[in-house]
């Protein structure tokens, strides 16, 4: 079975399909494309990440998600980062930058393909695709979707008290006292509600009867919520996964050989990081 090549592309459209790492992958793409361009280089030997390094992937990922990287995210831009670099540094070691100065990504990518050409994909049986697919089933059973509405009043105003009496207010159909603003929501995947509102608030959102307004605490504050509808989870089978499931292999094992590979590459260069804690 021949190992396909793993290009940018592949990598951003296998990102789409998944929301909370979609900024990371996208910030490295960007922030590896541009740092490239903006590195010093002394030692060719030796490569060094500096304090300049990770303002660019903080800037990267703050671009993307608005806000600043944990250490684990951060560490996922660096770690491209220096992939890219070995892996042009290793281009101009075997000359493949000649003619092409001024597009040193050309040189990253003409020694990515190199590298991939030489790996081969370990074979994999039906029982195999089948254990691979249950110690991921997270990523494949489909979460519950919730629509609901907040109604949106003024900060000063947020407080528990104030918020019991205006959800009073609307469920007896009487015109509460303050003023309100309706944001819709449709449709939401659970996941994207734990991102934006945190875990506890989505918990007490699954467990609400459609219709009726309450008031629930977010990562943010309180709010007042109306659940409108609620789709269950519901986990799939292996059966009516086994084409996707067996694609996802195939672009996960491949790309895992290839970061092995650079990681091998890296071993002849001497990797100083001196914007760690900077």
């Amino acid at each position: 079975m021949e190992s396909p090549i793993i290009t940018p592309t592949t990598w951003l459209q296998r990102a789409l399909r998944e929301p909370l790492t979609h900024f990371i992958v996208l910030g490295a793409l960007i922030f590896a494309a541009d740092a490239l361009f903006l590195s010093v280089r002394g030692d060719p030997q030796e490569i060094v990440i500096t304090k300049e390094t990770y303002a660019e992937a903080r800037g990267a990922f703050v671009a993307g998600m608005k806000r600043e990287p944990t250490a684990a995210e951060l560490k996922v831009l660096t770690d491209r980062w220096v992939d890219n670099e070995v892996l042009f540094r290793e281009g101009l070691a075997l000359g493949m930058d000649r003619g092409d100065q001024a597009m040193k990504d050309r040189v990253v990518f003409k020694v990515l393909t190199a590298t991939q050409s030489g790996l081969a994909l370990p074979k994999i049986d039906e029982a195999g695709l089948r254990e691979w697919f249950e110690s991921r089933r997270d990523q494949y059973d489909l979460p519950a979707r919730l629509s609901f509405e907040e109604a949106v009043i003024a900060v000063s105003d947020s407080t528990p008290e104030k918020l019991k009496k205006f959800v009073t207010a609307l469920n007896g159909q009487q015109v509460p006292e303050l003023e309100a603003s309706l944001r819709v929501f449709k449709d939401r995947p659970r996941p994207s509600l734990d991102q934006s509102y945190g875990a506890a608030f989505a918990d007490a959102l699954e467990k609400q009867t459609t219709g009726t307004w309450v008031v629930l605490e977010s990562k943010e504050g309180y709010r007042a919520i109306r659940l409108t509808e609620l789709t269950p989870a519901r986990a799939v089978s292996y059966d009516e996964m086994r084409e996707r499931v067996y694609t996802d292999w195939k672009e996960i094992t491949s790309s895992q050989l290839t970061k092995n590979a650079i990681r091998e590459i890296a071993k002849k260069y001497r990797i100083r990081d001196e914007g760690k804690n900077s």
